[in-house]
C-alpha cells in the first residue's frame, strides 16, 4: 500500500519517526539509504523471549512536493505458528493458556505492526503540516489558451475567461494520491473519491 504526503517533509523525517517508535521491547529498527530514499525496516528481534517473529519494510521516496510512502506486507508466519502452538496448548489443557500469557500478548502486539506504523507516519505529517491535500504548487492548473495560472476548480480563465476543462487535478482524501476530476475510484489505493 501507498500513500502520498504533500508539504515539505524529508523522508529522513519520517525515518526518525519510525526509528524512534519501533527500537523497543521485542522489536529492532534498521534504515538503509539516505536524503531522497531511505528503507525503514521493522522486525522482531532475533533473542525475542516471546511471541512469534515478524518483518515490516517500509519504503519513503522524495518526490515533488512531498513524500510518497509505501508500506510492503507484513511477514509474519513465526506470529501464525506461535499462535497455532498457544492454541494447541490451550486445548490440551486450558491451564496452559496461563503461561502462554506473555506470548499471545506479542503476537497481538505484532499483529498490529502495520497499523500502528500508518499512525506514526500520519502522526509525523500532521506535526510537519503535511497532508493528503494538494501542494499549492498543484493547486493552480494553467490556462490551454493564454497560459495563465488558475486556482483549482476555477470553471472559467481569470485572465481570458476561456473554459478550464474538466480535468483538473485533486487529491485522494484516503492516500494523496493525484486523481483526476473525473475519476470515481482512486487508482491508488482503490476507495472512492
Amino acid at each position: 500500500m501507498q500513500r502520498i504526503f504533500h508539504g515539505t517533509l524529508a523522508p529522513s523525517d519520517f525515518a526518525r519517526a519510525l526509528l524512534g517508535a519501533f527500537n523497543r521491547g521485542n522489536l529492532r529498527t534498521q534504515q538503509y539509504g539516505t536524503n531522497r530514499e531511505i528503507i525503514v525496516q521493522i522486525a522482531s528481534k532475533d533473542t525475542s523471549t516471546s511471541g512469534g517473529s515478524t518483518a515490516l519494510t517500509i519504503a519513503l521516496r522524495s518526490i515533488e512536493d512531498g513524500v510518497l510512502v509505501e508500506m510492503g506486507k507484513q511477514t509474519w508466519f513465526g506470529i501464525a505458528a506461535s499462535l497455532g502452538q498457544t492454541a494447541f496448548w490451550a486445548l490440551r489443557n486450558p491451564w496452559n493458556l496461563l503461561g502462554r500469557l506473555d506470548d499471545l500478548a506479542q503476537d497481538i502486539e505484532n499483529l498490529q505492526l502495520s497499523e500502528e506504523a500508518w499512525n506514526v507516519l500520519e502522526n509525523t505529517a500532521l506535526a510537519a503540516g503535511a497532508s493528503f491535500e494538494l501542494s499549492e504548487r498543484l493547486r493552480r492548473t494553467t490556462c490551454e489558451y493564454c497560459l495563465t495560472a488558475n486556482p483549482v476548480g476555477e470553471p472559467t480563465c481569470i485572465a481570458c475567461g476561456a473554459p478550464m476543462g474538466k480535468s483538473q487535478p485533486r487529491a485522494c482524501r484516503n492516500c494523496g494520491f493525484v486523481v483526476k476530476s473525473l475519476d470515481k475510484i482512486c487508482p491508488n489505493c482503490g476507495k472512492n473519491l
